[in-house]
Formats: C-alpha cells, structure tokens, sequence
C-alpha cells in the first residue's frame, strides 16, 4: 500500500491547495451575511473569482486522483492519510495568509504527524 502514497499525496496537497485559493478568492470577495439579497449577489462575485474558481478545479482533480486511489487502496489505510491537508493548510495559512498558530495548534499537527507515520508504517 506504501507505494501508493504518491497518489495519495498528489490528491491530498491538490485538497489543501483548494482550502488555500478558496481562502484568497474569499478574501477578495469579503464578508457576507446570509440574507437572500445578499447571497444572490455573492453568487456573482464568487462565480468570477478566479481564485474560487481554480480552487474548484484543484477540489475536481483531488476527487479524481482518490477515486483511482479507492479503487487501489484499502480505504482504512488511505482515509486517515487525509489528515496530512490540516498540516499543509496550517502551514500555509501560516506562510500565505499570516495566521497566527498557537502552541496548543502546533501540538495537534505534530500528533496528527504522528498517527500519520503510524498509519503508514502500518500498511
């Protein structure tokens, strides 16, 4: 199963790079309130944005590569592996967007690093 984890990891960092461009493409739109008016003209500001777009189609391509992954994989080996995008998306909320991450976050990646190193000496 190890010598799936390529695959597996092209679908997850294409997932997290959706998380990272939707979050730009939000950005640019701004904050909304859920009111009918208000949402039919978000429609149109998120349907133009290129940032929200790309993001869709990273979300596309990530659901393609996992469909080949499932067919391959046992999905109790490659289900967890998806926990690696928290990590990429912290990283780059941190890098990209100038989050702040807190100590008691750091220590929750580094034990979703550690259940990941556990799954996949596993398989």
């Amino acid at each position: 199963m190890n010598r799936y984890l390529p695959l597996i990891l092209a679908s997850v960092l294409l997932n997290g790079l959706a998380q990272i461009l939707l979050k730009q493409g939000m950005r640019t739109v701004g904050s909304f309130s859920l009111t009918l008016e208000s949402l039919f003209a978000l429609g149109g500001k998120v349907a133009q944005n290129p940032h929200v777009l790309l993001g869709f189609a990273c979300y596309g391509v990530s659901i393609l590569v996992w469909l080949i992954v499932l067919s391959r994989v046992d999905v109790s080996f490659a289900y967890p592996l998806l926990s690696v995008a928290y990590i990429v998306v912290v990283l780059a909320g941190r890098t990209f967007f100038g989050e702040t991450i807190s100590l008691a976050r750091w220590a929750g990646v580094l034990v979703i690093c550690l259940g990941v190193f556990l799954i996949t000496r596993s398989g």
